[in-house]
């Protein structure tokens, strides 16, 4: 056998193993991670698999080897379970007709540790905010000492009497909110609100999430240092946690009596079941009118979508828009719709 040859089987056979990863990632959405724990992972991953086999596709194509029609079916099929990460437009401004417009941000409490070497980390998010203006916000991990300052809104909603040792979360709505509550979720220091809020004669309910933490520092190479062992079982608790707060989300919004628009903090990608679970046949607004990858979280060297505006089916998308401004470990997201 000469090297040329051991080469090429190599090659092809690295491209079966990342190919057959990625059928199995198709899985992800369907399988619970309480049947079996080690699937969410995958969900991490898909990203990645998708661009090894598309590398694999692009070296078989210019090589004229017919080996290109294997990674072009498995991508064929991902793409259909799985639909794209990425999406290409080239026009999505917001619509000023349109009835209401909805941001939502994790805040990381405006930087009160300083993550961020910037002391105006607040002053440039209240700046964003005043010129995108959105009629609704959903914060999360809020820091209620500057609760006062967002002066635009004249409705709000802050629960922090009674969420002691959980991570706070905030509303500010342009429309009168008639109703609002809590939803704790046990054995967490993370949880879920709601508003219901009247936009001329209609009433509409928002959920903000912020679901369980995976805990992960934005840096592989910190990532790279703890014991995968332990890593593996911090993701794992984690990610159960996630799907037993998606269930208790699900059962809520059903027995809204309005129709739901659900925002927040995920700590999961789309590709997960506890995001195909809340999600249902509501409508992902990035999906809608996204583009690029939609990277909503700042992690090293790896675009990750994990804050997300869902609404009901019903509605109309009219723009979506990521800010690629570093004032948090998130990127805010903000979305305008006619229902």
């Amino acid at each position: 056998m000469g090297i040329g040859s051991f080469f090429s089987k190599v090659i092809f056979g690295l491209n079966v193993l990342l190919g057959v990863l990625l059928l199995l990632s198709c899985l992800v959405p369907y399988v619970s991670v309480e049947t079996v724990p080690f699937i969410a992972f995958f969900s991490l991953t898909i990203p990645i698999l998708v661009l090894s086999n598309l590398l694999f596709l692009l070296y078989y194509v210019f090589g004229r080897n017919k080996r290109a029609f294997f990674s072009f079916f498995i991508l064929l099929i991902s793409y259909l379970s799985l639909s794209s990460f990425f999406k290409l437009r080239f026009s999505n401004a917001t619509d000023t007709s349109a009835d209401v417009t909805l941001m939502t941000f994790n805040v990381r409490s405006f930087n009160k540790n300083m993550n961020i070497k910037n002391d105006a980390v607040f002053e440039e998010t209240l700046d964003l905010i005043t010129t995108e203006n959105p009629d609704v916000i959903c914060f999360q991990e809020f820091n209620f000492r500057k609760q006062n300052d967002f002066v635009n809104y004249k409705y709000k909603y802050l629960e922090y009497k009674t969420n002691q040792g959980k991570v706070k979360l905030g509303f500010y709505s342009k429309y009168p909110i008639i109703n609002q509550g809590l939803i704790n979720f046990p054995e967490s220091p993370n949880n879920a609100a709601f508003v219901d809020i009247v936009v001329a004669k209609d009433t509409l309910r928002v959920y903000n999430l912020h679901l369980e933490s995976l805990r992960v520092v934005p840096d592989k190479d910190i990532i790279a240092q703890e014991e995968s062992k332990k890593l593996y079982r911090r993701l794992t608790n984690s990610f159960k946690k996630q799907q037993q707060q998606a269930q208790i989300i699900k059962e809520h919004k059903e027995q809204s009596p309005y129709k739901v628009i659900v925002c927040g903090d995920f700590n999961g990608t789309q590709y997960s079941n506890v995001y195909k679970t809340i999600r249902g046949e509501m409508l992902d607004t990035f999906q809608e009118k996204g583009s690029g990858y939609g990277r909503t979280y700042n992690f090293k060297y790896y675009p990750v979508r994990i804050d997300f505006i869902l609404l009901d089916n019903s509605f109309e998308v009219l723009s979506h828009k990521n800010y690629n401004v570093k004032l948090s470990d998130h990127f805010p997201v903000m979305t305008s719709f006619n229902f």
